[in-house]
C-alpha cells in the first residue's frame, strides 16, 4: 500500500459528518473581519486557524524578545528567488499578523484606483473605484477604533463621515518635531492609528500610551487587531460561528467536474480531518493562500487550484520599505512616539513628477532593538558598545518608516517546490525611494530640532526592509472581470471554482503608497455582504 493511499484512508476515518455554510480559513484582517460580518446571518460558520491564541504574557513588551529572539513569529523557513532559506516575519496567531501589525489603519487615495504612471513603470486601474469602497473603509473604520482627524491630510480621499474616533495626540517632542516641519511649508497630520485609547479620561483607557506600541503585541488587548475587535466580539455573542485553533489547512479537494470544493483537508492538532461547507474562504495572507491554492492541484486544475489564468501567486507586492533612524542632541521623551504621518511626497514634488511614497513614525526606539535591527556587517560591532551608550543612543533617536509603491511584477511570485514555499521577489521602483529617502533626510536635518545624523544604512532599522518583512503583502490572486487575467470576480470568488473566495490582501491590481490593512479590512466587509446575499438565496432555494 502507497503512503498516498494510506494517507487517504488516515483522512477518511477523520471525516466529520458535520456540514457548514460557510468555512473561512485565517482569522487576520481579511478572515477575521468577514467572520464578523457574517456572524448575524445565523448560517453555520467553522474558522480555521492554523495558530493559537497569542499568550497574554510580560515578554509581549519585553524589546529582547520580540526583536533579537523574534519570539512571536514562525520558525518555519521560506525560500528566495536564488533557492536561499529565510524564516519569515509572520505570526501565526488568532488575529493573524494584526496581533503584531503597527495598527497604522489609513485609506488608498482616490487616486490609487486609477493608472498611475511611476518612474519605475505603471501602477494598473482597478475595476472597482474609490467610491465602491468608501462605505466599507467608514464601517471598517469604526469596527477597529480608528483615531484620526480628517482635512489634514493633503491627500486624503473624500470621506463621508469624520474619524470615529480624535486623534492620538502628539506629545511634547513629537509636537515639536511636526511643528518643525510644518514651519518647512509641509503638512505632517496625526497618523490614523487602530487602539482603544480615551485621552479624555485615563482612566477609563485600556490603551496606556506605553514605549512599547507597534510591533509588539499589546499586554493590555488595547491595539484594535483582529482578535480583539472581530474574532472575540464575534465568539462571545454568535453560538452559530466556531473557532478551531492549531487547525492547519493542507489542501481543497474538489468535486470531479473541478468547480466545487468538497473538503477541506485540515491538520488539527497532529490528527488529519475534512470538512465541508457550501462556502469555503481562504484568507491566510497572499502568500499562504497562494500557496494553499497551488499544493491544491488536482486533475481538473493541474497548475493549481483556481488557476486557469496562470496567476496564482503572480504579481506579488510588499512596498519598498526603508527605516530610519534620526539621531538628536537632545532627549526624545515622547514615550508614544508613533503620531506622525507625512504624505506631501506621495504624489511626487515639482522636479520629480512622480509618486514618492509615504513617511510615518515607527514606534520608539528602545536600546534592546539595536543589536537586532542592525546590518550583517555592523552587528558586531553594535553589540560591543555598552549597554548605557545603546541607551543613549535610544533616547535620542526618533524611528521613521518610509514606504513607496512596488510594482506588480508577474516574476514576483509565490511557488510551491515539493513541500518547501518559494518567494521569488526583485524591488523595483526604486528611483523613487531612493528619492523619497534623501528628501527626508533632508527634511529632518533642516528642522529646528534638527537631526545629527539620519542613517539610511541604519544602526537602527534596516534600510531596505528585507525580504523576510512581509507585512504589507498584497497581490497573488488579483481581482477583475476577466478570467484571463485575473484570479477573482469583483467579488472575490475564484473565476474557476464556484464555492470558493480569497478574501486577504490577494485580490490587491496594485499596492498603493499607504498601508494595506484597512482596505483588506474594508474589502472583507463588502465581500462578506456579496457572500451573506449568496447565503439568502441558498435559503429560499432550500426552502
Amino acid at each position: 500500500m502507497t503512503s498516498a493511499i494510506a494517507a487517504m484512508e488516515k483522512i477518511a476515518m477523520k471525516t466529520t459528518t458535520t456540514h457548514y455554510d460557510v468555512i473561512i480559513i485565517g482569522t487576520g484582517a481579511g478572515g477575521g473581519t468577514l467572520a464578523h460580518r457574517l456572524a448575524p446571518t445565523g448560517k453555520k460558520i467553522l474558522v480555521l486557524e492554523r495558530g493559537d491564541f497569542l499568550p497574554r504574557e510580560k515578554d509581549n513588551w519585553n524589546a529582547k524578545e520580540v526583536y533579537q529572539k523574534e519570539r512571536y513569529h514562525t520558525d518555519e523557513h521560506w525560500y528566495d528567488k536564488d533557492g536561499k532559506a529565510f524564516r519569515p516575519q509572520t505570526g501565526y496567531w488568532v488575529g493573524g499578523n494584526t496581533k503584531l501589525y503597527g495598527a497604522a489603519l489609513l485609506r488608498l487615495r482616490e487616486r490609487d484606483f486609477e493608472q498611475v504612471i511611476h518612474k519605475g513603470g505603471i501602477s494598473p486601474e482597478w475595476e472597482l473605484k474609490y467610491q465602491d469602497f468608501e462605505p466599507y473603509y467608514t464601517q471598517a473604520e469604526k469596527l477597529y477604533d480608528v483615531h484620526g482627524e480628517r482635512g489634514k491630510d493633503p491627500t486624503e480621499p473624500p470621506c463621508s463621515e469624520p474619524y470615529p474616533y480624535a486623534a492620538v495626540s502628539h506629545e511634547l517632542d513629537m509636537q515639536t518635531i511636526a511643528d518643525g516641519i510644518h514651519k518647512l511649508g509641509y503638512y505632517p497630520f496625526h497618523l490614523p492609528l487602530g487602539l482603544k485609547l480615551n485621552e479624555s479620561d485615563r482612566t477609563k483607557s485600556p490603551c496606556i500610551r506605553c514605549d512599547t506600541f507597534d510591533g509588539y503585541p499589546c499586554l493590555v488587548g488595547a491595539k484594535a487587531d483582529a482578535e480583539v475587535n472581530a474574532i472575540r466580539p464575534t465568539r462571545e455573542a454568535y453560538p452559530n460561528v466556531t473557532l478551531m485553533t492549531n487547525a492547519k489547512v493542507l489542501k481543497l479537494h474538489t468535486s470531479a467536474s473541478g468547480r466545487e470544493v468538497t473538503a477541506v483537508e485540515t491538520d488539527v492538532n497532529g490528527e488529519l480531518y475534512q470538512f465541508s461547507a457550501d462556502i469555503v474562504v481562504v484568507a491566510c495572507g497572499a502568500i499562504n493562500s497562494a500557496g494553499l491554492l497551488l499544493r491544491s492541484a488536482n486533475e481538473k486544475h493541474p497548475n493549481g487550484l483556481a488557476n486557469s489564468s496562470d496567476r496564482v501567486g503572480r504579481n506579488f507586492m510588499k512596498h519598498h520599505a526603508i527605516a530610519l533612524l534620526s539621531i538628536h542632541t537632545e532627549p526624545n521623551r515622547a514615550n508614544f512616539q508613533k503620531t506622525i504621518a507625512v504624505n506631501d511626497f506621495y504624489w511626487g514634488e515639482p522636479d520629480f513628477p512622480y509618486p514618492m511614497g509615504m513617511v510615518q513614525n515607527s514606534g520608539n526606539v528602545l536600546p534592546d532593538m539595536i543589536p537586532a535591527e542592525a546590518p550583517p556587517l555592523l552587528a558586531p560591532y553594535v553589540k560591543l558598545i555598552p549597554g548605557f551608550e545603546l541607551h543613549l543612543m535610544a533616547e535620542r533617536s526618533v524611528g521613521w518608516w518610509l514606504q513607496t509603491e512596488d510594482l506588480p511584477d508577474p516574476n514576483n511570485r509565490v511557488r510551491v517546490v515539493g513541500d518547501k514555499l518559494h518567494l521569488d521577489y526583485t524591488l523595483n521602483n526604486t528611483e523613487a525611494a531612493d528619492r523619497l529617502v534623501h528628501r527626508w533626510t533632508s527634511v529632518l536635518k533642516s528642522i529646528e530640532r534638527n537631526a545629527m545624523h539620519v542613517i539610511p544604512f541604519s544602526l537602527y532599522p534596516r534600510n531596505n526592509i528585507p525580504l523576510q518583512a512581509v507585512g504589507h503583502q498584497c497581490g497573488t490572486c488579483r481581482f477583475g472581470s476577466d478570467p484571463k487575467t485575473s484570479v477573482l470576480d469583483l467579488n472575490c470568488r475564484t473565476h474557476d471554482v464556484d464555492n470558493l473566495y480569497v478574501v486577504d490582501g490577494s485580490f490587491f491590481p496594485s499596492n498603493s503608497g499607504v498601508n494595506p490593512t484597512l482596505t483588506i479590512m474594508a474589502n472583507a466587509l463588502r465581500v462578506g455582504d456579496a457572500i451573506a446575499e449568496r447565503l439568502i438565496s441558498f435559503t429560499v432555494v432550500s426552502e
